[in-house]
């Protein structure tokens, strides 16, 4: 029983991690504008209304994730929107080495890399959604 409940916490606590500080992100560019996220999707041939796809993956997606409501797909969404920043972004500089002496992109590869764990480990018992009902703890 101790192992459950260990890993049910364990699985909350690294969605309260990702999904509470990827918040952080969006927050900051609904208040500094998506300018430069349109640019950059210029940039690259794509059509800039996919910067609507940001607040869905750096808000709707995280308090999801926190909240254990549709936690698999907002996990996606969280790892698609990591994707795509290292692809609009970082491109192959993310393996370069930073002044702080780690990966240039490190921050966005661990977001990537902790919501495709979330894809797998699930919500856990800690969550506000199973499948088809709502429970409240």
């Amino acid at each position: 029983m101790t192992k459950g409940i260990n890993q049910d916490f364990g699985k909350l606590l690294i969605r309260i991690s990702v999904g509470g500080l990827m918040i952080f992100h969006g927050i900051y560019k609904l208040i500094h504008g998506h300018d430069f996220i349109k640019i950059m999707l210029e940039k690259k041939g794509l059509p800039s209304i996919l910067w609507l796809g940001v607040p869905i993956g750096e808000i709707i997606a995280p308090i999801f994730i926190i909240l254990g409501i549709f936690t698999r797909i907002s996990s996606l969404l969280v790892a698609f929107t990591m994707f795509m920043t290292i692809y609009l972004v970082h491109e192959m500089n993310i393996f370069n080495i930073s002044e702080n002496g780690g990966l240039a992109g490190e921050l966005n590869i661990f977001y990537l890399l902790a919501s495709l764990s979330i894809f797998f480990l699930g919500s856990g018992k800690y969550s506000l959604y199973k499948g088809n009902k709502v429970i409240l703890m």
